[in-house]
């Protein structure tokens, strides 16, 4: 898994208990998944459709540093299905993992649009071929 984005728990992430609010850490996972997802379709029309059962493994305090990794699992004809681990950037520990999280891709008018992707790419690649 590739572990793209990094959060630094503030005062203002934290619930009553002094621990990460779990919403606040699906909030950045919903926005990493739709980069991703934005990313890898080539279009900024895309919206979530479903996240799965979450699991939360251990909780992160104020000051920790939290890395989000997403890979993709399956290419759907107009979605893509990723798979989510949140951990401890300094030692590793999971925070929470997520199975599925569904992205679609919206066409101009907001409905669900073939994307004609089957395989991971990467940016670079995309910008070798002009």
């Amino acid at each position: 898994m590739n572990y793209h984005t990094r959060k630094w728990v503030k005062p203002e992430d934290l619930n009553p208990n002094h621990s990460l609010f779990g919403g606040r850490l699906l909030q950045w996972i919903d926005e990493e998944a739709a980069l991703y997802a934005i990313i890898q379709l080539e279009n900024t029309k895309v919206v979530t459709k479903f996240i799965s059962e979450i699991n939360f493994v251990s909780s992160a305090k104020q000051g920790d540093i939290i890395e989000i990794g997403i890979e993709v699992s399956k290419f759907g004809s107009s979605s893509i299905t990723l798979q989510c681990d949140v951990r401890n950037k300094m030692t590793h520990q999971s925070i929470i993992t997520v199975d599925k999280i569904v992205m679609v891709n919206l066409d101009e008018e907001g409905n669900p649009a073939p994307h004609g992707k089957t395989q991971v790419e990467f940016v670079k690649d995309r910008l070798n071929k002009l």
